[in-house]
């Protein structure tokens, strides 16, 4: 595309403000043509049409009205419907969209918890205006842990941006560490039967489901398996019993973090014409299987990351050490340009919280790194105690 004057209007929306007076203004380079007020362009990204209102040219904190501007301007356009930072107008019959810069991923995260009610009713929408204007923070909802997370390229960055949400939104957060998902498996297979018998005037409580659990490989899940056989118990019951051991596992178990790689065979049981339900049914295979975990046996999981680090030679040895004492295991290294050293590792997620900082200490701020999760293991039985811990409050 050419930066001429006379060609077809082409702006580039290369940051987003969210303005207090006008809402979102968004800046933008003319890459081509001449772009004037009330022009309509196509959002080259989803094709939605957009009317330029009123073209602004900032100087400093002033706000300039002007009537056009030209390839090579910088100017801003307030009230985009749905355009946002990366994004290119063209004129309609003419898709042309520009390739932005690459962002690294965020790598450092805090959970974060509204002061008070007021701040937690704004701060969906508090969140949303910084990524506005930030693309490169995340914001993520991670339901198994029931927290709010804010992740960033380091703790300046994150610090930088909680304050811009207090001062320009008036949502004042705390911060917390980002609790690691763990989770929970049985060592071996076991027996166990379900039990439920009330009686407490009119209709009671009967039902009785024997369950063999036994585990599975690394994240296959759950299997369910009906092996019941001469009525013992009716078909239209089975469901609310594999019902009942799923919402036990997703409760938590022996040390209350989620139950996953289990083999769960109902083989028999019984049933009162009268006292059974869909509700007992539920309730006994829950309590069996509780106590089919206590029988075999539980071990807690961690999980396990990728972690990728690029450092000068030079500080080669120190980052392989720290690994090392966060209990990873170091798997290969390898020769990348101007003479730095890419370290591969599997390290548990819970030595990682803090490594953003950690890596800039040890590398006087020259390390980079990438951190994606890789598997699940066996968490050393003398952390689990520590990794309780972690587990919400109730």
């Amino acid at each position: 595309v050419a930066a001429v004057a006379d060609g077809k209007p082409l702006p580039y929306v290369f940051k987003t403000i969210a303005d207090p007076f006008i809402g979102q203004l968004s800046l933008f380079k003319v890459l081509s043509g001449t772009v004037r007020a009330d022009d309509r362009l196509l959002n080259s990204s989803h094709g939605g049409e957009e009317r330029l209102h009123a073209l602004l040219v900032l100087r400093g904190k002033e706000q300039l009205a002007t009537a056009e501007v030209s390839a090579g301007d910088i100017a801003a356009v307030a009230k985009l419907g749905n355009t946002h930072t990366g994004d290119t107008l063209a004129p309609k019959g003419s898709p042309v969209k520009v390739v932005g810069p690459g962002r690294p991923a965020p790598q450092y995260g805090v959970a974060i918890v509204p002061h008070t009610q007021s701040d937690d009713d704004k701060m969906g929408n508090a969140l949303g205006r910084l990524q506005a204007e930030d693309p490169s923070l995340w914001v993520q909802r991670v339901e198994e842990t029931g927290q709010t997370v804010l992740r960033g390229l380091g703790d300046t960055h994150l610090t930088v941006a909680l304050e811009r949400m207090a001062r320009k939104f008036g949502v004042n957060v705390d911060t917390a560490d980002v609790r690691v998902a763990y989770r929970e498996t049985i060592g071996g297979p076991a027996a166990a039967e379900g039990k439920l018998k009330k009686q407490s005037g009119g209709h009671g409580q009967f039902a009785v489901v024997n369950l063999r659990v036994a585990p599975l490989q690394r994240g296959e899940g759950f299997t369910f398996i009906d092996a019941v056989v001469g009525g013992a118990i009716p078909r239209n019951y089975m469901s609310s019993v594999q019902t009942g051991i799923e919402e036990t596992m997703a409760r938590g178990g022996v040390h209350g973090f989620p139950v996953v790689d289990v083999s769960v065979e109902c083989h028999d049981g019984k049933y009162h014409s009268v006292d059974s339900s869909d509700m007992a049914f539920k309730t006994a295979a829950s309590l069996g299987f509780r106590e089919a975990m206590a029988a075999a046996g539980v071990v807690v999981l961690e999980p396990i990351s990728l972690l990728r680090v690029t450092v000068p030679g030079a500080y080669q040895g120190d980052v392989m050490g720290d690994i090392t004492s966060r209990r990873g295991r170091v798997h290969g290294t390898n020769a990348v340009e101007h003479g730095e050293q890419e370290v591969e590792a599997l390290v548990p997620a819970s030595e990682l919280q803090h490594y953003a900082i950690d890596l800039r200490s040890i590398t006087s701020g020259r390390g980079t790194f990438t951190v994606q999760h890789d598997h699940y293991d066996v968490l050393p039985a003398h952390l689990v105690e520590k990794a309780k811990q972690s587990l919400p409050k109730s």
